[in-house]
């Protein structure tokens, strides 16, 4: 789910603007590298504390 909501933010956003995501799914982290990846946006970090994912993509 964080990766469709990211998709349709990502939409409405201009090239260099950056999103910045939170996900308490542990699999979010490969998922936004693999979508980084896949879409050409990059991601500037991921990082967890205390089961919470913080995960911030710029839009390319």
């Amino acid at each position: 789910m964080p990766i469709l909501k990211t998709k349709k933010a990502l939409a409405q956003m201009e090239a260099g603007e950056v999103l910045t995501v939170l996900a308490t799914d542990g699999g979010a982290p490969g998922d936004f590298e693999a979508f980084c990846r896949q879409t050409g946006h990059v991601l500037l970090e991921s990082r967890e504390e205390d089961g919470v994912f913080t995960l911030v993509v710029k839009h390319k």
